[in-house]
């Protein structure tokens, strides 16, 4: 809530609180899904980029997926407009979702240089900055895994201190994985982000 509002809602309760029980009142029929993703476009329409972040937060908490959310601001183009549709996807990529990726969502992604493999031991896992995204990767025998270093839960960027062992835990909720698999193994029920990856002449590259 901006500070505006949390200024109303003390100055003039009676009035605010008749404000938000219409606003609850009005979404009652429709499914939680549904009401975010309108609440959603409410916020790209006035452009308001806290009150956007705030509620594509909401969106993808209630089980909207990227996709989801892309379709919804397409489908409002319309009301909205091609700039405003803009604004709101730099938003998005801007924030670094890793679920909002081209890979992600179906596309082909790209391909980035990650590191050398040279002198990366089996079983060891690094985490490493590349174009601008977080990464832990992780080498299993011959095999590599990379993994985004954003939590699926609030999109917290997970910093290396917060690797002990095999497990990689959130210091925003706790949520707990394993750096070896990805998936999660305590509080969470959603695996890291993991991304394509290939060796080339002795490059890892990742795809997203």
């Amino acid at each position: 809530m901006s500070d505006a509002l949390n200024y109303l809602v003390k100055a003039r309760p009676e009035a605010m609180g008749h404000y938000f029980a219409f606003l609850k009142d009005c979404g009652k029929q429709l499914d939680p899904k549904t009401r975010a993703l309108i609440s959603l476009i409410t916020k790209v329409h006035a452009q308001t980029e806290r009150g956007f972040r705030q509620y594509l937060g909401r969106a993808l908490r209630e089980g909207c997926t990227p996709a989801e959310v892309l379709d919804a601001l397409l489908m409002a183009f319309p009301a909205l407009g091609l700039a405003k549709i803009v604004w709101a996807v730099d938003i998005i990529l801007a924030m670094g979702l890793p679920a909002f990726q081209p890979a992600a969502l179906g596309a082909a992604g790209e391909w980035h240089d990650v590191l050398a493999t040279k002198g990366f031991k089996a079983g060891e896992t690094r985490r490493v900055e590349c174009d601008g995204r977080g990464l832990f990767v992780h080498r299993h025998g011959k095999g590599w895994r990379v993994f985004d270093s954003r939590c699926p839960h609030q999109t917290t960027d997970i910093p290396h201190l917060a690797l002990e062992g095999a497990t990689l835990t959130c210091p925003k909720h706790q949520w707990a994985f394993d750096i070896r698999t990805g998936a999660c193994i305590r509080i969470g029920d959603k695996a890291l982000t993991q991304w394509e990856c290939k060796v080339v002449k002795g490059r890892l590259m990742a795809r997203w």
